[in-house]
């Protein structure tokens, strides 16, 4: 069963981001959007699909607030691209995890920077 799950949670996250970038027509969804995640019930009839937008907190919550709006005609399109017998009910969560990622790295270039400088 948990292979099923991550087949399907794989198959989900591709055709949501095909489906963003070329049918979704909604300018609030910024172009600056990754599907970091998507984790299914072990039902398979929930899809908890994590975002992550680089941008301000305003474009966060635009692109949120769009994806909320478009979540019924995303679970329409999977309906029509996906051969299952239910189309899971989709939930958009944001991920901020790639942004701390990132300021981790930046951190820890300038702690070896400093290190650098200090040697010389």
């Amino acid at each position: 069963m948990r292979q099923r799950q991550e087949r399907l949670s794989a198959l989900i996250r591709e055709e949501i981001s095909e489906i963003l970038l070329r049918r979704v027509k909604d300018p609030r969804i910024s172009s600056f959007l990754v599907i970091t995640e998507v984790k299914m019930s072990k039902d398979l009839r929930y899809a908890h699909i994590y975002v992550s937008v680089y941008g301000s907190e305003e474009e966060k919550k635009q692109t949120m607030q769009g994806l909320e709006s478009a979540k019924g005609f995303i679970r329409s399109e999977l309906g029509k691209d996906l051969r299952i017998r239910f189309v899971p009910e989709i939930f958009f969560e944001l991920d901020d995890s790639l942004e701390k990622g990132d300021r981790i790295l930046r951190k820890l270039k300038e702690l070896g920077l400093e290190d650098e400088q200090d040697s010389e």
